[in-house]
């Protein structure tokens, strides 16, 4: 199937002549939550995406699924209780693709935090998750397993666990549960405006195709309650639905830049997580393994206020990130010869006082708020982690505008039941991939792994260069997950462009890449030349370093 008949079929339920119970607006974390949540009771659910799925912050957060250890010392224990019971039940629902990551603390003389304060809050963190993952190793102990890492007044380290994900793929993996149970999503529509009633009530949106060569192809789409999940965007809905002059309207959300540098484990080797303060600004920052990659991260800064357009690091963050990482590890000596790739995302925080300028991103809590503006249900704010939790209370939400009946709102028990289904795979080529494989792509792609190796080739079930990812993956994707342009697939649907040189545009695979997307996307030499001038250019000005 070529790819225009790929978006037929895409863009057919927009034909739908009756108003869906639900629409919404955002294709990142949160809105596949709530569409999965909607669906599994009954409800008749459209999500739409402007760009692609996962675009925004949901495909460059910082790939941690955690409890929030910084937020006990805060004193927001509910927080904290909250998303470690959803990291456990991640971690139990879909290995593979969020797995168990160590963490550890080194501890330096006079340096914040001691190590007894830091072990105290680990033993409460631990006591929340019902585990015990904290362990403490002394200097000797710690400096073989880690004979990197700054000796100088080192007294020992401190250890616990938290996750690591795919986010994109989390989100891949949601709207796959959420479509199963009968919710359709489409990428690249946007909301242009919003449908009102005489009542002022909003009750549909107008939708604007943005994969379409037509600039003026548009579709009205009518719905009982209107969700718009769109993260860092969310204040510009809401003031369509509040009919307030922009001038007068109070703006909630806070965007704060994260941003990360992607290093080869040559340079770098790490097994585990490193959490320790930046030797400037006394902020907690990271180095972590991913995907057979080093990441450092991430910066919190104020970010200006979004448009359409990519965000990317800045070249001052670049050397607030080498520089801590080369205050940890002697002889390391990082540059920005070293940098595979960066990617920078927008966390959409809400602010904490009328100005937004009271306390510094870091110190903004990552609470998320739900508002009702005539029948607009709006959700910002946050953690990856509590995805599911953040649904529930749209639903809720939504309810004072849908009156469904308690039944249908306690269809099925809420906090005993699966968000991941995980059958087993009847594919006889599943038995025969190496076991890490096996339990990677059961967490990625859940029911539809059988699918995704009925279409492999032979010589797809092989690994692309040093990666974690095979090309049956890239052509799974290319057939059925909606891939609009290059980026889609090597940013979004795997992350070859992060991990790989040149944004994995190399002639080797480039050849390959190339020969897949002619066979999946029906694309002509014509349509490859002009996506990989896109991309490349995409790639190099948002993902690659800035200049110096």
């Amino acid at each position: 199937m070529n790819q225009s008949k790929q978006r037929q079929q895409a863009l057919a339920p927009l034909a739908r002549s009756e108003p869906w119970d639900m629409l919404i607006i955002g294709g990142g974390i949160t809105g596949a939550g709530i569409a999965r949540e909607a669906a599994r009771r009954g409800l008749a659910v459209l999500l739409i995406e402007q760009k692609d799925f996962a675009w925004g912050t949901s495909s460059r957060s910082s790939k941690m699924v955690h409890g929030g250890l910084r937020y006990i010392a805060s004193g927001d224990y509910k927080t904290t209780l909250l998303s470690v019971r959803e990291r456990e039940r991640m971690l139990n629902e879909a290995s593979g693709l969020v797995n168990e990551m160590h963490y550890v603390m080194p501890h330096y003389k006079g340096k914040f935090p001691p190590p007894w304060i830091f072990n105290t809050l680990l033993r409460v963190y631990d006591k929340i998750a019902g585990k015990r993952y904290f362990k403490y190793f002394k200097k000797d102990a710690f400096l073989r397993l880690n004979p990197n890492i700054k000796q100088d007044k080192f007294l020992g380290a401190s250890q616990f666990s938290d996750a690591i994900t795919d986010d994109s793929r989390l989100v891949m993996r949601v709207l796959d549960e959420a479509t199963h149970d009968g919710a359709h999503a489409i990428n690249y529509l946007k909301a242009e405006s919003l449908i009102t009633n005489e009542q002022g009530l909003v009750v549909g949106a107008t939708l604007k195709d943005t994969a379409s060569k037509d600039k003026d192809q548009t579709y009205k789409v009518h719905a009982k309650v209107v969700v718009s999940a769109t993260g860092a965007w969310a204040d510009n809905l809401r003031m369509q639905a509040s009919n307030e002059p922009e001038q007068s309207f109070h703006k909630q959300i806070r965007p704060s830049r994260g941003s990360h540098l992607v290093v080869s484990q040559e340079r770098l080797p790490t097994s585990q997580a490193y959490t320790f303060l930046h030797p400037a600004d006394k902020r907690a920052v990271f180095v972590f393994p991913w995907e057979n990659r080093t990441v450092l991260g991430t910066t919190d800064l104020d970010h200006p206020p979004l448009n359409d357009e990519e965000v990317g690091i800045t070249s001052a963050e670049v050397d607030y990130l080498l520089a801590a990482t080369n205050s940890l590890f002697d002889d390391t000596d990082l540059n920005r010869e070293d940098v595979i790739s960066t990617w920078a995302g927008v966390r959409p925080l809400i602010s904490d006082g009328s100005d937004g300028k009271r306390v510094s991103p870091s110190k903004e809590k990552r609470d998320h708020s739900v508002w009702l503006d005539n029948n607009l249900v709006t959700v910002s704010g946050g953690k990856l982690t509590t995805f599911r939790l953040i649904a529930l209370d749209v639903l809720a939400k939504c309810q004072e505008v849908l009156n469904l009946d308690d039944t249908t709102m306690q269809n099925q028990t809420l906090n005993g039941d699966q968000v991941f289904s995980n059958p087993t795979p009847t594919s006889p080529k599943f038995a025969t991939l190496p076991k890490p494989l096996q339990q990677r792509l059961q967490g990625f792609y859940g029911r539809k792994l059988d699918k995704l190796l009925e279409l492999a080739h032979e010589e797809d079930l092989a690994y692309v260069t040093d990666s974690n990812t095979i090309w049956a993956e890239i052509r799974f994707a290319a057939r059925l997950e909606q891939v609009i342009h290059l980026d889609d697939l090597l940013l979004r649907r795997t992350r070859l462009g992060l991990i790989l040189p040149h944004g994995a545009m190399t002639p080797l695979i480039s050849a390959r890449l190339k020969q897949i997307c002619q066979q999946e996307l029906g694309w002509d030499e014509q349509k490859w030349q002009q996506e990989v001038a896109r991309y490349s250019e995409l790639w190099q000005r948002y993902y690659h370093l800035p200049a110096a």
